[in-house]
């Protein structure tokens, strides 16, 4: 069975975009399709300033949302990356094989540097090498398959390139990943800023619909979305992005299509009551079962033990072979055991 990996990072609140574009189909699909691994990437949350509480708080938050919109451990593995070693041993291996200029070359890195920069501060080393640490994420599982956005696939590339040259220079170790990019996934935009995704590291603004927004709030947000100009209703991505951004929300909530949808319409008004009304009852069931997981956080907890074993079983004979393929002696109890077994 082809084995898929995603994770969500804990460093806001997840969001309708996450859900719509994310989330949802690793429910619906990706757990009944493949052996699937979901993974709270705490470690990466660590790369920026952080409020240690609040990553922590963010991190169970998370988890509880994954199990909340339909993941079930029966099927799948859903875990806390730092509840797993084989991460962080990885990650070292691997940025013994990364160079330093694939790694200035990153997109996020340039962006949020410049960004650092022009404030007169300074990023962490771990941004500049987290992508390595999502390689090790992927690869430490033999991951065939990496659902991802655009914005994503460099990682993946990246991820792709490191494991080639490894098995090239120390032996064939780790299956060469492929991104995947789901057609039937939704790029949310903010309803404020169309021209921008719908990203929970903002966290903050009326353009972002958190999964846990009280429905008023939600009605709120979405009857407040910037439009254009021009009265007619139509489906124009380029020269219409906030009418677009509406539809396409609308459309992925209800199962419609944003062109013919547009064509329902006769004004703005009428076609965002009803996107709030359809984003409202989307997130609904998700909330309530997200209601009733916080009242019972021992199986959270359950949860993502046991995912966490299972996860590190997976990892484990991989990241071993690749310490000793690198070069690396194994531990005198990894000897005993060899050596008994």
């Amino acid at each position: 069975m082809t084995r898929v990996f995603s994770g969500v990072k804990p460093t806001g609140n997840l969001t309708l975009g996450n859900y719509l574009g994310a989330m949802r189909r690793w429910a619906a699909v990706d757990q009944h399709q493949a052996d699937a691994l979901f993974c709270v990437v705490d470690l990466h949350a660590l790369t920026v300033e952080h409020d240690p509480a609040r990553v922590r708080r963010l991190s169970r938050q998370a988890a509880s949302l994954l199990l909340a919109t339909g993941l079930d451990p029966e099927l799948c593995t859903v875990f806390v990356q730092s509840h797993v070693d084989e991460h962080a041993r990885l990650s070292y291996l691997l940025e013994c094989v990364a160079t330093d200029g694939e790694m200035r070359r990153m997109i996020q890195y340039r962006e949020k540097a410049a960004r650092e920069r022009e404030r007169g501060g300074s990023v962490r080393l771990s941004l500049l090498t987290y992508p390595v640490l999502m390689a090790a994420d992927i690869l430490a599982y033999g991951t065939d398959e990496v659902p991802v956005g655009d914005d994503q696939a460099q990682h993946v590339e990246l991820a792709r390139d490191l494991a080639v040259r490894f098995n090239r220079r120390y032996g064939y170790t780790f299956v060469v990943p492929r991104a995947t990019h789901p057609t039937v996934a939704t790029r949310v935009m903010n309803l404020q800023d169309p021209a921008s995704k719908m990203g929970k590291s903002e966290d903050v603004g009326p353009g972002i619909v958190y999964l846990l927004d009280e429905p008023d709030v939600v009605r709120k947000k979405v009857l407040r979305a910037v439009t254009d100009s021009g009265r007619e209703v139509v489906y124009d991505r380029e020269a219409r992005p906030g009418l677009a951004n509406l539809l396409e929300i609308l459309a992925a909530c209800t199962g419609g299509n944003p062109s013919e949808l547009s064509g329902v319409y006769e004004s703005y008004g009428a076609l965002k009551k009803d996107t709030a009304e359809a984003v409202v009852e989307v997130l609904r069931p998700v909330q309530e079962r997200h209601k009733a997981l916080c009242a019972d956080p021992g199986y959270v907890e359950e949860v993502l033990r046991d995912g966490a074993e299972r996860a590190r079983a997976m990892a484990r004979p991989t990241v071993d072979a690749a310490y000793w393929a690198i070069g690396l002696l194994p531990a005198a109890a990894d000897i005993e055991v060899t050596a008994q077994g």
